[in-house]
């Protein structure tokens, strides 16, 4: 699969426009639950009016979360965002942190957004970053035994030499979105389904697939 991969995504780069970390960091926090393309829209225009760290520590709430309300859970995305700036201004001197222990304790940042800025960021790769589409071909293919996100990582750490980790998951987040969607469909002309033709027929839920598994042991198809 990685190989495959390689081949048809050689590049490996992240969507979400930014200038600098800070930016990548508030980039992945607003891209929860929405698309690419939207958070692009957003930060176009919200990099221009905050341009500085300090910008966002001495933003206000309320106009912070209208500036990104086209985007959903704005409101808790402007906490995050907001709070997580004071930290990187008050406890890292204005530096993001290098280490995942560091990174997750911030507001809004769970590992895999913690993966994704701090493999871009620094080239540090702790972990794999474990999102929707990783999480439903992990399931498909056998890669895991399990559906939480965290489960599916440490699964995938197993399999993959750690060198491997942050391309992996990017070139399958763009297998994703450009061969294979979620939507049904025939896809088993696709390069990874004919590696593995099991997984053709297989388009129950991360969630079906994880109660299956748990009352039979056997693999849902």
């Amino acid at each position: 699969m990685v190989r495959v991969l390689k081949g048809l995504f050689p590049g490996i780069t992240v969507p979400l426009r930014h200038r600098n970390n800070w930016e990548l960091l508030v980039a992945v926090i607003l891209s929860a639950q929405a698309t690419d393309k939207k958070v692009n829209e957003v930060t176009d225009r919200l990099f221009q009016k905050y341009k500085t760290l300090s910008d966002y520590t001495n933003a206000d709430r309320a106009a912070f979360e209208q500036d990104i309300k086209e985007l959903g859970l704005y409101r808790s995305k402007a906490l995050h965002i907001l709070a997580t700036a004071r930290i990187i201004q008050q406890d890292y001197g204005g530096e993001l942190p290098r280490t995942m222990d560091e990174m997750i304790r911030l507001p809004g940042i769970g590992r895999k957004s913690a993966n994704v800025i701090l493999g871009k960021a620094y080239g540090v790769v702790e972990g794999i970053a474990v999102d929707t589409h990783v999480r439903r071909f992990a399931l498909r293919f056998d890669l895991a035994d399990a559906t939480d996100p965290s489960r599916i990582e440490r699964d995938l750490m197993e399999l993959l030499p750690q060198e491997e980790w942050f391309g992996f998951s990017y070139r399958l987040i763009m297998y994703g979105r450009q061969i294979c969607p979620a939507r049904r469909h025939d896809c088993r002309g696709h390069p990874l389904t004919a590696m593995y033709p099991p997984a053709a027929g297989r388009w129950v839920s991360a969630a079906q697939a994880g109660r299956r598994r748990n009352r039979t042991g056997a693999v849902v198809k």
